[in-house]
């Protein structure tokens, strides 16, 4: 059948929405009746003037069906991608040049016990993933019969959707973020090309600790192709395929996210709050979805990812819980000695050990199927082998774990109530490893570090370790070894992904030591201390604030340099009498993020790194540049101070020359804006047509803040493009949950033609929020669209 539909796709409709869902500027609710195959009882979807879908059910199972049967509606497109690319089926799909992508991505499937892997979970979670994939394949099948319109990216590709098992969902791994395994190859290269000095350069460690190369272990061996599949593995889909012989970035994501919980003593209406906007690359169509569901014994509102049931972040009715990601170490890279003659041997405790070898089939649209042979050692995935040196190296992840499905932990907070269930909750998370944030109506607030953390008792984590048994996990640290605070004297508790490891928790076993800089966590604080009773709309515009921490640790550095030129000296005079706010109109907020983030780093390393290790740290880390000149540290020499004047003037001289040439002359016009925008492609916006590649695209918008703001627009490269920051932004009202608010950045649905694509863009730049109505009064008043479900005979 599925080569009869590939060849019928021109006579399905292409649009993801009927034409009656168009009336997002409409007063008047437009009403449908559906029938659907599967649903149990009688049931309605209310969609409200933001795009946000309302299940109503007759029971918990009938609405975790309809929330995939709501996600296939909505998300096709996005989801059954999401599927495909974790299970390793591009190829089927796409064609052969997805071969290689599909057997990496098999690598790190989760092969475990079944049952040891739902019995992670709440009772019932099975049940409820086996529903929710059940109403995927009911709109599945209904896009099949013709019965619902085919989104226009499966005509763009000529392929259909597939359906759905519970298992699939959490066998896929390498959709959930895991870390440090690319830090340990980059630190292997910088220390092998340029020793401790350039990797002190390349990245501050907190606590600060200089890293000890494992014995047995040469840091030069460490080849910079070796996580090529684990690259291909957790990289997005892109058409055309990703090259095969993909390469490690070296930096792992800057995933992280703000949340804040504040006690009821601290806010303006006795009421606790909770705010949460979580950072990912920015996508279209949005990587999270909100939705609510409702039912006698279940009622969650709030966000997660759309192939994914239950919601991570949001409400049951009862408690509110959010999420920032916590950077503990999951991952080892581990290296072998292999048995000539034999390289799938591998010598482990003074014997060799034999690999398991798995051997799996890609199916190839066109072309014949290709057998794929995947390698195993006792700590997981093989990712490369050697035969001229007699090295192997494999990846020991959290994910080969029962319990590290993606947010699947989630379930335990779809019905917490109290403070005991959000740690029964944590004590069961997986992953991505996160700060866990709680409020309830009783006025209980606070935090707890969460994930499956790996006791290493004679290592650091920081490099390759050997694989001959020498260094192995000693399972995982007890959950309630994790710290947490419940409660806080100050009446508040925020995360913002920096080093938040309280003093006097023990060191060893360690937890992580790469963690992002704690500027926007310094901010927060600095806002959250400054007011003593905060209001829902304090919060919102908090998480809207673009104002700098880092920027004055730069601009009281450069108050002891001589600029040398009239442009240098206005410059400077800008600078500091700037009030750090990176608003998009700003002139300071340009010249400051160009001189930091592409000057001054360069300078720096230029001195102080040996030229064969200078490639690997690009333009540095400003936190760990800003760090070396402010601590005179012993590698800027005898006379420190001289050096740090040189580095400061010729960078802030390349600052301005490089903005001069970008944005011509006048300084006047070197508005932040003009450089640092946002624009997100659709991936399949070069195969459109152009007017629907011009539906596709988001932007471009001239945006404010960068990666260092609470308003959180991160860039990577000389462009400036904004390219991550908050997906979703929630902020709560705990106990009067109706006066709730929230954005999804750039909108709910996943059709280009449907308004609710982008309409949620302008509230996102502009702090102009939406309301998250809970109540079935609230979300009538709020809705746009009713669908009217009965079960199909």
């Amino acid at each position: 059948m599925i080569r009869h539909l590939a060849a019928a796709l021109a006579a399905l409709p292409l649009a993801a929405q009927p034409a009656s869902a168009q009336t997002a500027s409409s007063a008047q609710t437009a009403s449908d009746g559906w029938t659907v195959a599967g649903l149990d009882q009688p049931a309605e979807i209310v969609v409200d003037r933001s795009g946000l879908a309302h299940i109503y059910a007759a029971n918990a199972r009938d609405a975790f069906f309809l929330q995939g049967y709501n996600a296939a509606r909505d998300r096709l497109w996005q989801i059954d991608l999401w599927r495909k690319r974790g299970l390793g089926q591009l190829a089927e799909n796409f064609g052969a040049s997805y071969v290689k992508q599909d057997r990496a991505a098999r690598l790190f499937l989760y092969r475990g016990d079944m049952a040891a892997e739902w019995a992670r979970y709440p009772e019932g979670t099975k049940n409820r993933y086996e529903a929710f994939a059940a109403g995927i394949n009911a709109y599945v099948d209904a896009v099949r019969a013709g019965d619902r319109p085919l989104p226009v990216e499966f005509g763009l590709t000529q392929s259909v959707p597939a359906r759905w098992t519970a298992d699939d969902i959490v066998r896929i791994r390498s959709n959930a973020l895991v870390s440090n395994v690319k830090q340990e190859v980059l630190r292997a290269q910088t220390l092998c090309k340029g020793g401790a000095a350039a990797e002190r350069v390349r990245r501050r460690l907190t606590p600060d600790r200089q890293p000890v190369v494992p014995a047995g272990i040469d840091p030069c061996s460490i080849p910079a192709e070796v996580l090529g599949d684990y690259d291909l593995a957790t990289k997005e889909v892109s058409f055309p395929a990703p090259v095969a012989e993909a390469r490690s970035e070296g930096t792992d994501p800057v995933d992280g996210s703000n949340a804040w919980v504040i006690a009821p003593s601290r806010t303006a209406t006795g009421r606790p709050i909770l705010a949460n906007d979580p950072h990912r690359a920015f996508a279209v169509p949005s990587l999270r979805y909100v939705v609510h569901l409702d039912a006698p014994g279940l009622s969650l509102i709030g966000a997660g990812e759309p192939a994914l049931p239950g919601v991570a972040l949001g409400h049951n009715g009862e408690a509110a819980f959010g999420l920032t990601i916590f950077s503990t170490d999951q991952e080892d890279l581990y290296v072998y000695e292999l048995k000539p003659g034999d390289p799938d041997s591998y010598r482990y405790r003074g014997g060799w050990e034999k690999m398991r070898i798995v051997s799996e089939t890609i199916a190839v649209k066109g072309g014949a199927p290709v057998t794929a042979t995947l390698r195993f050692t006792r700590h997981g995935p093989v990712l490369s082998q050697d035969d001229q040196t007699h090295r192997g190296f494999a990846l020991r992840t959290v994910w080969s774990s029962p319990g590290a499905a993606g947010y699947a932990a989630a379930m335990w907070l779809a019905h917490a109530k109290t403070w005991a269930d959000f740690q029964r909750a944590r004590a069961h998370w997986g992953t991505p490893p996160l700060n866990l944030m709680w409020a309830d109506p009783s006025g209980t607030v606070g935090w707890s570090a969460a994930g499956l953390t790996p006791a290493r008792r004679n290592w650091d984590g920081l490099l390759p370790v050997p694989g001959d048994g020498r260094y192995e996990w000693d399972g995982f640290l007890p959950p309630d070894r994790l710290p947490s605070s419940k409660n806080p004297t100050n009446g508040w508790f925020a995360t913002a992904n920096e080093y938040n490891i309280p003093a006097g928790y023990p060191s060893s076993p360690p937890i992580g030591y790469e963690w992002p800089d704690r500027s926007r966590f310094d901010r927060i604080e600095e806002v959250l201390r400054g007011n003593p009773k905060i209001s829902v709309d304090d919060v919102a515009r908090l998480q809207m604030d673009k104002h700098s921490a880092m920027a004055p640790r730069l601009i009281a550095l450069a108050a002891a340099i001589e600029p040398r030129t009239p442009e240098a000296r206005r410059a400077l005079d800008l600078l500091r009498s700037w009030d750090t706010e990176e608003n998009s109109d700003s002139v300071a907020a340009t010249i400051y993020e160009t001189w930091l983030t592409r000057h001054l780093g360069p300078a720096l390393i230029g001195r102080v790194v040996a030229p064969a290790a200078r490639k690997l740290l690009d333009t540095g880390s400003p936190d760990t540049t800003l760090a070396i000149l402010e601590r005179r540290d012993a590698m800027l020499g005898d006379a420190p101070d001289a050096l740090i004047a040189t580095v400061l003037t010729e960078s802030l001289d390349a600052a301005l020359a490089d903005l001069g040439a970008r944005l011509g002359p006048d300084m006047d016009k070197w508005q932040w804006g003009r450089l640092h925008k946002l624009t997100i492609d659709h991936a399949l916006a070069a195969r459109a047509t152009p007017d629907l590649a011009t539906k596709m695209r988001i932007g471009p918008v001239s945006v404010g803040g960068s990666g260092t703001t609470p308003a959180m627009t991160l860039y990577r490269d000389a462009s400036f493009a904004a390219i991550h920051g908050p997906t979703v932004r929630l902020v709560i009202d705990v106990g009067d949950w109706d006066r709730s608010l929230f954005l999804n950045m750039p909108g709910q649905s996943g059709d280009p033609a449907d308004p609710h694509y982008r309409d949620l863009l302008a509230g996102w730049k502009d702090g102009t929020y939406r309301p998250l109505p809970f109540s079935r009064d609230a979300v009538m008043k709020a809705a746009e669209r009713v669908i009217r479900l009965t079960p199909r005979q």
